[in-house]
């Protein structure tokens, strides 16, 4: 399993920042040569992108870069600088269409061939922050066999339907919808827009909480405050793991009697609700794992 609960923008152009990402417990980083770098920094942020992402990979974190979007012009050189041993994915914002990426992949394998990367090794996000990508989700998560995950941008969808973002989430209501559903559909993870109020850590978590309940399995961090409290969100309870352990067990006795459906402390279980238990304890091992890859590369 694809552990990314939550995925820590940090931006290309602030070594000070990229050096306190090498311990950051984010599931994954995102040196960000998109909006967090004005114009004129755009080519130090590259050349800073080759340097520290190789070093982040060593200290055990999962990298990825935030490239400028198709159509701005900058991409070619984004991917240039970015493709290279330690890079998992590169995350594409403003996707519209599924020729975005489209573009996106061959750039990518370019850049594959001439580092010697195997082609395909790089996966990608694109991020869904318009109304006509809402339209044209399915139609991009199919586009490539290097999308990894969909993520949705909170603020350009809401900015261009004219409303506010609302403590609530009916704004997004329904991209949520659309995002999960294409996911989960194509096997992929789904990540949750930021929350911009860095401040705000009840509000955080209560957005994260609905993002949770709606079927998202991360959320983009733009802080390295919020990282623990979507790290926990998005994480099973102890109460949790037991339960599955239990409907596992019971389960698999089950099967090896040629029983169907059985009941677990007077809840029945059958076979989604065991493989839904599956699901949490594959998710457990996955943060465990991820734990020991961190104590291991601090050592």
């Amino acid at each position: 399993m694809d552990l990314l609960r939550s995925l820590l923008f940090v931006p290309g152009n602030r070594e000070r920042m990229l050096e306190k990402a090498l311990t950051a417990p984010a599931d994954a980083i995102i040196i960000d040569l998109e909006d967090a770098v004005p114009p004129a920094e755009k080519k130090a942020a590259r050349r800073l992108a080759r340097t520290w992402i190789p070093r982040l990979a060593r200290a055990g974190q999962r990298v990825y870069v935030r490239v400028n979007a198709i159509d701005s012009g900058e991409t070619r050189d984004d991917v240039q600088a970015a493709v290279r041993k330690g890079l998992a994915g590169v995350v594409l914002p403003k996707a519209q269409a599924p020729q975005d990426l489209r573009s996106l992949d061959v750039l990518l394998r370019e850049a594959e061939m001439s580092t010697k990367i195997r082609p395909g090794d790089v996966r990608t996000i694109p991020i869904i922050e318009s109304a006509r990508g809402v339209l044209r989700c399915e139609e991009i998560a199919r586009a490539s066999d290097r999308v990894a995950a969909l993520a949705l941008g909170g603020e350009d969808y809401t900015a261009e339907l004219g409303v506010p973002r609302d403590a609530g989430g009916t704004a997004l209501g329904y991209p949520r919808g659309v995002l999960v559903t294409v996911a989960t559909a194509y096997g992929l993870a789904a990540i949750d827009a930021p929350y911009t109020d860095v401040h705000d850590t009840k509000g955080l978590v209560k957005e994260t909480a609905l993002a949770r309940s709606t079927g998202f399995r991360g959320k983009f961090a733009i802080h390295p405050g919020q990282v623990a409290a979507l790290n926990r969100a998005f994480a099973p309870s102890r109460s949790e793991i037991d339960a599955a352990r239990a409907i596992v067990r019971a389960a698999e006795a089950a099967a090896a009697q040629g029983v169907g459906a059985i009941s677990v402390d007077g809840r029945m279980v059958d076979a989604p609700v065991a493989e839904r238990a599956r699901r949490v304890l594959a998710m457990a091992e996955a943060i465990r794992a991820r734990r020991s890859a961190m104590r291991e590369a601090a050592e």
